[in-house]
């Protein structure tokens, strides 16, 4: 039953209904290689930060005592785990060889991604890993046609319940990539400390000191705002200085 019915959307696709079905993009092999990159060192910051955890729960339950995050560092190694007991030490001794192996494994993807924009004219603040990771993850930027495909992209466009002459606005769809949604958060709250002329920034300013709440609102108001001017950046509708934006060199 399932299959009929795809078909028969299908078909009435191809006959002009173009509501019956939503046409994705599938990203080149290229570009799902260079996408990997970024994935990989996603996915080895968090085992790191497991191993992390595993070691300090593992101390707590056995010595009732804590030991501080990044306990496997040379450092805080000799001073806070060469006392231990020899069975609780061999086994943080086989967590922090993986744990070393993983931090070597993020520096060199961290490097890589850190490349592909080294030398170009960049926002200030917003950072090359952050860049790199928004590159990869976009794959192609001219891939939207318009702002509206942007920010729907990002997943931080509010849902709507609207009925008649009623309009009521809802949280974010988070319909969208997020990977890319976090790192413009993060890169937001970057921007409103080392950006104060960015042209989204100063709309807002106002705003961001009612509350939390209302705060939290703004920064990802300014998320989607900034993938905006990033599309435009990236295919050449307006400079940086258009944007209001400090630039230096990465």
């Amino acid at each position: 039953m399932d299959a009929q019915a795809l078909c028969l959307r299908l078909s009435r696709y191809v006959e002009g209904n173009l509501q019956e079905l939503s046409p994705i993009r599938i990203p080149s092999e290229l570009e799902q290689r260079k996408r990997e990159v970024s994935r990989r060192r996603e996915f080895l910051a968090r085992e790191i930060r497991r191993l992390d955890n595993r070691g300090r729960a593992l101390i707590l339950e056995h010595c009732h005592e804590t030991l501080p995050s990044g306990w496997w560092g040379p450092r805080k190694w000799k001073w806070h785990c060469q006392q231990l007991d020899g069975w609780l030490r061999s086994i943080l001794e086989n967590l922090r060889e993986l744990l070393l192996k993983f931090k070597e494994q993020l520096r060199v993807l961290t490097s890589e991604l850190e490349g592909r924009v080294q030398g170009q004219q960049i926002p200030k603040a917003l950072g090359s890993l952050t860049l790199a990771v928004l590159d990869s993850e976009v794959c192609d930027w001219n891939r939207f046609k318009n702002r509206k495909h942007v920010g729907s992209y990002t997943g931080c466009c509010p849902s709507e319940h609207s009925s008649g002459t009623s309009q009521r606005f809802g949280h974010i769809d988070r319909r969208g990539n997020g990977r890319i949604r976090r790192q413009l958060v993060e890169a937001v709250w970057r921007l409103l400390r080392y950006q104060p002329h960015w042209h989204a920034s100063r709309k807002h300013l106002k705003r961001l000191g009612d509350s939390v709440a209302q705060r939290k609102k703004v920064v990802v108001a300014l998320a989607r705002q900034l993938a905006v001017d990033l599309w435009r950046w990236r295919t050449g509708r307006c400079s940086l200085a258009d944007l209001g934006l400090v630039t230096v060199v990465a």
